[in-house]
């Protein structure tokens, strides 16, 4: 990329916030330290916004977000009505975002602001995508092998290619990030959104810190609906094994059945077990309500789609223009 197109640079950063409210003047001030950094370094002198998105806050995190905006106009704030989810707060800043350029960051400041620069470089190379992916985590291993299965499950059900150690914590372009504003299910996993697009993207090793303040918002329970959702999103492939499953057992109890037949009718061994049979009909009935739950993951999002409500409703926001903000 030349340096007449870096002069025209405008980056807008997106930044998630639930419950945040001790993280944010670190944030800020090592966000802008490292903006300011990269426009003398580029030479360019185009503005940036950093774009904080309140996934309905119980904390101070909303009042912090103010407070910023009234000491530099480039902080805007989107405020949602109650908690939509993480995913969601992208999508709103993503919505709002004029930037060439979009950063997307989380707001506990594990990723540094100042690993930036590694992705602006990269993505200086013409691609469309540059994510960061984890040179170490400094999570516990609960979370590290959750993190690393559900990669793996996905990855295998949804035939979507996403680095295991990669989160949010990316660049896209333009072209990017109005594809994704193209898609209008209702349960949107950027992440994999941006990998089935097809983008070019790459990866740059970066530091992963620990969490500055606070505590994470997923725990086992939030992950494992996560999960659920995002693999019903993205693929069928749980409906095809529920049926492989059918069609094994039914085998196989064809086959038993075949057995004990032979047993009795040739050589006149009688067939006993009544225990044998509980655990059999226990058994076939757990698979079935297994199945029945499969088939009712997506029949429920069927009803969830059909339903057409929007994907987040607004509280307030502020930072934009009049004519911005009414739309």
């Amino acid at each position: 990329m030349d340096r007449e197109k870096m002069t025209e640079i405008h980056f807008s950063i997106i930044i998630p916030v639930y419950n945040e409210q001790d993280n944010l003047a670190e944030l800020y001030r090592r966000l802008t330290a490292t903006m300011n950094t990269i426009q003398l370094e580029e030479g360019f002198s185009s503005p940036y916004e950093i774009i904080f998105v309140d996934d309905g806050s119980t904390d101070a995190s909303w009042v912090k977000i103010r407070e910023l905006n009234k000491t530099d106009s480039r902080v805007k704030g989107i405020s949602f009505s109650r908690n939509f989810g993480h995913h969601k707060a992208i999508l709103a800043g993503l919505d709002h975002a004029r930037g060439d350029f979009v950063v997307l960051m989380d707001g506990d400041l594990q990723d540094p602001p100042e690993e930036i620069p590694k992705l602006l470089a990269k993505i200086k190379e013409d691609y469309d995508i540059v994510y960061a992916i984890r040179e170490t985590r400094d999570d516990s291993l609960r979370k590290k092998f959750s993190s690393r299965l559900f990669h793996r499950v996905f990855q295998t059900l949804a035939k979507v290619d996403i680095d295991p150690n990669s989160g949010i914590f990316r660049i896209i372009n333009r072209k990017v990030a109005n594809a994704l504003k193209q898609c209008e299910e209702r349960s949107r996993f950027i992440i994999g959104l941006m990998s089935w697009a097809g983008f070019s993207q790459t990866g740059v090793l970066t530091k992963r810190e620990a969490r500055l303040a606070g505590k994470t918002k997923y725990n086992f329970v939030k992950s494992t609906i996560l999960a659920l959702d995002l693999i019903t999103s993205f693929s069928y492939s749980p409906l095809r094994l529920a049926a492989y499953l059918g069609a094994t057992i039914a085998l196989i109890s064809f086959t038993i059945g075949i057995f004990m037949l032979i047993k009795k009718i040739f050589f006149g061994i009688p067939v006993y077990g009544f225990t044998t049979i509980i655990v059999s009909v226990l058994f076939i009935g757990g698979v079935q309500l297994i199945i029945l739950g499969i088939l009712g993951e997506y029949i429920g999002r069927i009803f969830a789609e059909v339903q057409k409500r929007p994907v987040y409703l607004l509280r307030d926001k502020f930072g934009w223009h009049e004519s911005q903000d009414d739309e």
